[in-house]
């Protein structure tokens, strides 16, 4: 998420604390899939709602695009929605979790720990620099480690562990549970 986006995203949502859970800010952003459901029937889930902010929507699944493309368990996380429903789901799927981050981080007063630092302290000083601040030569401050090669490949290295624990953690999620425990339930419910 680069700073525009952040900013974005921080005056479209105000002040966090009013939204009492993630979902309520999912459900303010129009992330959420709508619901059909008539009386004791299954329930059918839809498309996003589009209820809503579509300009921090629309900001968000941009970032999700580039979460795709950049190490990290976002990645994973689209990689996997992407085998089973598509790209286009998964990138909308990646910028709701995105939000439901956004809303933990606003929350906590905390910085993403998937974050690499020295990418962060580059995007916080090209802030300082938009909003007037002088620009200082010779003087190696806390976003110079960006520019060191190394430095950047072993952050990303550590980012892309992170990707493949997140891999790994999910890789035997089923999520509606085993075929049978689902037949036996439905035969019941029938009866």
């Amino acid at each position: 998420v680069d700073m525009t986006v952040a900013l974005a995203m921080k005056a479209a949502i105000g002040d966090v604390s009013r939204f009492d859970d993630p979902q309520k800010l999912v459900s303010y952003l129009g992330l959420n899939p709508s619901v059909r459901q008539s009386g004791p029937g299954p329930a059918y889930h839809g498309r996003i709602t589009k209820q809503g902010r579509g300009h921090a929507r629309g900001m968000l699944v941009e970032a999700a695009w580039a979460a795709a493309r950049a190490p990290g368990p976002l990645r994973a996380f689209f990689l996997r929605v992407r085998a089973r429903r598509g790209q286009h789901v998964a990138a909308v799927a990646t910028a709701r979790k995105l939000s439901v981050v956004v809303w933990h981080l606003l929350m906590k007063g905390e910085s993403c720990a998937w974050a690499r630092p020295s990418l962060h302290a580059k995007k916080l000083r090209d802030v300082e620099l938009k909003a007037g601040s002088k620009a200082v030569r010779g003087q190696k401050g806390a976003a110079h480690a960006y520019n060191i090669k190394s430095h950047r490949e072993e952050e990303r290295r550590w980012v892309e562990q992170a990707e493949g624990a997140y891999a790994r953690f999910v890789a035997g999620w089923n999520q509606r549970g085993p075929r049978k425990a689902r037949t036996d339930a439905a035969n019941e419910v029938r009866r």
